[in-house]
């Protein structure tokens, strides 16, 4: 079946209909790389800067909070709950956000994602004056039980809770990376270039956005995800379902399959939050070439799979490559330890 192709504004247009609160600088910038181009014998780099949403030191979920908790103020609740591993760039910038509208926030944290050294986003995390829970609940289905646990107590002391719930959550959050998906294209445009690829490190609303991004804008770049977690489920399933849910939510009738999700596991490393050799290599050579930062678990790993993507000629027409960075930079003081310790050859720029 044949859908429509839509404009920047056609997908601006179908957003404006959503409840939505300004949080995020927008738009993000889209720069080049150069430095780091030449250093791993790629075609143009161009990084589209969503560490600079602002909000605690950015990061794309502050593009998800936007309609996320609007959606909150509109049904009146005076506070969230929150959860994820005790770094989570999500929870940080979700705390900040709160601080702005006036809302407490309840945060839930695992430590099994990492230790529980106040240290990195969980610093921000208090600075913010989120309520921090640190639990021992692994991440995934058990946690989201537990948030919505947690929620309706104190749901049954008076309160009005906003919590978030997996199914009902993402398709809102996933809007906002269609939206940006519409940026990058016309910065694209602007700047007169075509890319081959757009990568980025996703497995939840931010690539289910893309994904949808990429069928109602005609897109032909490949939208590369690079995954950071591995979940218990068909991620390429549940990406495609995400995607399909945001885009009834919008009134579009485009619909992706789980054959439309370009998404590779090759770079998590032994798991969720660990620091992988091809991932700090990563870092530093965006670092020393260009003065950007990635952060271990997120970004650095999506970088990884640029970088070999590179190397082995998987992307070999010669057409520039995007890379979406979701920011994180705050975990890099979480990982002190990991990162000076050094299992490779120091031969970099």
């Amino acid at each position: 079946m044949g859908y429509p192709v839509l404009t920047p504004d056609d997908v601006r247009h179908a957003a404006a209909r959503l409840p939505r609160v300004p949080l995020a600088h927008l738009p993000t910038p889209l720069e080049p790389a150069p430095r780091f181009s030449k250093a791993i014998g790629a075609p143009p780099v161009w990084i589209k800067r969503d560490d600079c949403t602002g909000m605690a030191m950015g990061g794309n979920k502050t593009r998800h909070n936007e309609f996320l908790l609007a959606h909150a103020l509109e049904q009146g609740a005076d506070l969230l709950v929150w959860g994820a591993g005790t770094q989570s760039n999500n929870c940080r910038q979700t705390a900040a956000a709160c601080a702005k509208l006036g809302l407490e926030c309840y945060l839930y944290l695992t430590r099994a994602a990492h230790n529980d050294d106040i240290q990195g986003n969980l610093l921000l995390d208090h600075l913010l004056g989120a309520r921090v829970h640190i639990v021992d609940v692994p991440m995934g289905p058990p946690l989201d039980e537990l948030l919505l646990a947690k929620a309706e107590e104190l749901r049954r002391a008076g309160r009005r809770p906003y919590v978030w719930d997996r199914h009902s959550g993402r398709p809102r959050a996933a809007v906002s990376y269609v939206l940006c998906l519409a940026e990058i294209v016309e910065q694209a445009r602007s700047a007169g270039i075509e890319p081959a690829a757009v990568y980025c490190s996703a497995a939840g609303a931010t690539g289910a956005g893309l994904v949808l991004g990429k069928a109602v804008l005609g897109v032909t770049w490949r939208i590369r995800l690079i995954a950071p977690i591995r979940w218990p489920w068909d991620t390429p399933a549940d990406l495609a379902h995400v995607a399909n849910q945001t885009a009834e939510l919008l009134g579009w009738p485009h619909r992706v399959s789980a054959s439309d999700v370009d998404i590779s596991q090759d770079f998590i490393g032994p798991a969720y939050g660990t620091v992988t050799s091809a991932g700090r290599e990563a870092i530093d050579l965006l670092a020393r070439t260009e003065g950007i930062l990635l952060d271990p678990s997120y970004t650095a790993k999506a970088m990884a799979g640029l970088i070999d993507d590179v190397r082995h000629g998987r992307i070999a027409d010669g057409r520039p490559l995007v890379f979406l960075h979701t920011g994180g930079t705050p975990a890099l003081f979480a990982y002190r330890d990991e990162l000076l310790a050094r299992e490779y050859d120091r031969g970099l720029p």
